[in-house]
Order: C-alpha cells, then structure tokens, then sequence
C-alpha cells in the first residue's frame, strides 16, 4: 500500500505545475530506499518515472534521469541504518548532487552540449540553477515523508493499524 501510494503521488505531484525540478521524485526514491523491502524501493521511482514521463514526453537522457534515481533508492539503502535527523538531511544533499551530476553528463553525453571540456562544463555550469531548487525540493519532501511517516509511525506502532500501515 504504502509503495503504490508513493508512485501516485510522485505521478500526480509531476503533472500539478511547479517550479522546474521542484518534484518529490528524489526524495520518494531515497524514502522507498529507507523504508520499502529492496525490490519495491527500487522499483517505486523508476514505475513512477516511466508511467509520468509516457504522458510527459520521452527524451533521449531519460536513461540518465531514471538511472541517477535507482542510485539514489540504493543511497537510500545506506541511510536506513542512519536513520537520523543528519543522515536523511545529508543523504538528501547527495541524492540532489548524484542526481545533477549523472544528469547533466547524460544531456551533455546525449549531444545537447559541444562534445569537448568546455561543452561539458557549460552544461554543469547552467545546470547550477535546477540543482538549487531540486536539493530544495528534495530536503522540503524528504522532510515531510520521513516525518509524517515517523510521526504516523509514532502513534500506531503497538495497534492493529501497523500491520496495515507500517
């Protein structure tokens, strides 16, 4: 339940308009890494990519952008052994970095960029505004998914209601 209300809301969150790459896409891959068994973390951001991104549009870096999220559902395995205010903050950090540098490489590999030094690092130089608002995207959602989660979790952990729940 809690893995197929993910992917919906990521879905739905991708479709409501927003600031360029204010999405909570990477913070529910590195949430599904945490708290999903393996195979459900890592198929939750990738399901949720595919299904938005056939309504979205297809481009040819999409391999880059669902790649760099399976990354960052396994960064997500590490952090459920750091399970603290500092790991989930930092592993938010390096999810947004992960996923600004597999990305703009991808656009930059997939010819969007003069395929030199000087093309690769206008691409990561002009991609430095997106990084700003998805690391702030990604601590903001990260924020309310492990908080919610830990706050529900918190209140039903000893009733019926965590069989269904947690």
């Amino acid at each position: 339940m809690l893995a197929m209300s993910l992917i919906l809301f990521g879905i739905l969150l991708r479709f409501i308009p927003h600031l360029p790459n204010f999405t909570p896409v990477a913070a529910i891959a590195l949430f599904a890494g945490v708290y999903l068994n393996k195979k459900q973390a890592l198929i939750v951001p990738l399901l949720l990519m595919v299904i938005s991104d056939i309504f979205l549009g297809m481009h040819n870096v999409v391999s880059f952008t669902w790649g760099s999220f399976a990354l960052v559902t396994l960064l997500g395995f590490w952090a459920r052994n750091h399970k603290t205010f500092l790991g989930i903050v930092s592993s938010s950090i390096v999810s947004s970095v992960l996923f600004y540098l597999v990305t703009n490489f991808g656009v930059w590999a997939m010819g969007w960029y003069p395929q030199n030094l000087k093309g690769l690092l206008n691409c990561y130089i002009l991609g430095l505004p997106f990084l700003r608002t998805f690391t702030v995207a990604t601590l903001v959602y990260a924020a309310v998914f492990f908080g919610a989660y830990e706050f529900i979790a918190s209140k039903v952990r000893n009733t019926k209601l965590a069989k269904v729940l947690l």
